[in-house]
């Protein structure tokens, strides 16, 4: 009977407040639900203190112990950082932190001159504000992440300059972006009638469409350096996979993701026939410049890219080589380029617009079904050993709740995907 009552009473009251309630209630639902899943995984973490049989051939227990230190970090600021996050937000929500700003925002465009009726204006004062104070609340956490966790396992490249220097660039290219897109978006509510909803969906996916194009060409070089991969054997024989699968590959760079941390990824973009390659110099083996002293001592020479590496990159030194060789490059490039032949670019990005889970357990089919592609192209062997490298590089943990692994991994577990890989190369 209480319950009952308990939800008479809350229809009872008026609708904005019942609103209010519903949005604090779907919040702390989903928050609780997420530190569910995180305590399971969390639990494998602190369990687990050996190589499972299964992987004692392809992980010793050194790694799998840095491993396991690494993601328990991870997972005890992520819990604090989350708790924080969701504490703030009820706050504000409580306090009245929304109304607030947005009077603040009213009586400075009225100080300024814009006139309180100008509704747009105000509306892009508040987004300001908004992001402002998120950006200030949200420092000193990423701060943390940066010069704690990520220093202390060994994966932070930047000095507490660069860093700054690179968080005020990020704020203001964001605001960039999103203060004319809002307006937009808010002049197309404001005129769009009874079915503003649809222009305003139409638009969003323009606007992302558009960025997604031209991000990596005008956006990430304000942040990064990219330099075309020079001209040698793994730059021919990638173009030469390219073009057995009649992947449109127009230029190949490398980006100097060392100069903030030392883990490793590999992608591609562009729309049509404009297909670019980008790899990160911690993925090669003979480029990342965190192996400068083995390569000195090889005698082979280091790139030279004219960069105040003093002033922007730490001098860190590694006991051991990072990366991969280049049979393994190409082999998660058939990975990649797998997604691009199963047309999984276009089916992610329409099925976003519907719900975040089944892109989830999608991605995940797409994952095995890429693995699956660059087994075609003879692949299978080198994907293997350049997984554990990566999975080694980045102290990515093998092991994971099935439950908290369904619902956040958007790549399956390294020892599903190695296990079918093994069937292959059996074959």
């Amino acid at each position: 009977m209480g319950m009952w009552a308990s939800l008479d009473a809350m229809w009872e009251m008026p609708a904005e407040k019942r609103i209010f309630g519903a949005v604090l209630l779907f919040s702390w639902t989903v928050y609780l639900w997420e530190t569910f899943l995180a305590q399971r995984q969390r639990r494998i973490y602190k369990t687990t203190t050996h190589v499972p049989p299964e992987l004692g051939q392809i992980m010793d227990s050194e790694t799998f112990e840095k491993s396991r230190l690494y993601q328990l970090d991870k997972s005890t600021f992520s819990f604090w950082s989350g708790l924080y996050s969701e504490i703030e937000g009820t706050l504000i929500l409580l306090f009245g932190g929304i109304p607030y700003l947005w009077r603040l925002s009213g009586r400075f465009c009225g100080y300024a001159g814009f006139g309180p009726e100008y509704e747009i204006t105000q509306s892009l004062v508040f987004l300001l504000l908004a992001t402002l104070f998120s950006a200030l609340t949200g420092l000193p956490w990423s701060l943390y992440n940066t010069f704690v966790i990520e220093e202390k396992h060994g994966f932070n490249q930047q000095t507490l300059g660069f860093f700054m220097k690179d968080a005020v660039k990020k704020f203001i290219v964001t605001q960039c972006i999103l203060l004319p897109v809002s307006s937009l978006l808010l002049y197309i509510i404001k005129i769009g009638g009874d079915y503003f909803f649809i222009y305003a969906w139409l638009f969003t996916l323009v606007v992302s469409l558009v960025l997604v194009t031209i991000y990596a060409d005008y956006i990430a070089p304000l942040f990064d350096k990219f330099t075309p991969l020079p001209e040698g054997k793994l730059k021919q024989e990638i173009e030469v996979m390219a073009k057995s699968i009649d992947f449109p590959l127009t230029k190949v760079y490398v980006v100097e993701g060392s100069k903030r941390s030392s883990h490793s990824n590999a992608y591609f973009y562009g729309f049509f026939k404009n297909k670019r390659i980008v790899l990160f110099d911690t993925l090669l083996e003979e480029y990342s410049v965190l192996n400068k002293d083995i390569l000195e001592e090889s005698g082979m020479e280091p790139r030279k890219d004219g960069e105040g590496d003093s002033e922007e990159i730490k001098a860190k030194v590694k006991n051991k080589k990072q990366g991969c060789k280049n049979e393994e490059v190409l082999a998660v490039l058939g990975h990649e380029l797998g997604h691009w032949k199963l047309g999984h670019t276009v089916k992610n990005i329409i099925i976003s617009q519907v719900l975040s889970f089944c892109l989830t357990v999608l991605s995940r089919r797409f994952e095995f079904q890429a693995d699956a592609f660059a087994k075609k192209l003879g692949k299978a062997k080198d994907l293997y050993s350049a997984l554990i490298k990566l999975n080694k590089d980045n102290l990515g943990f093998p092991v994971s709740d099935w439950l908290f692994s369904m619902w956040h991994y958007s790549h399956p577990p390294l020892l599903e995907r190695l296990q079918a890989l093994e069937n292959s190369k059996q074959d």
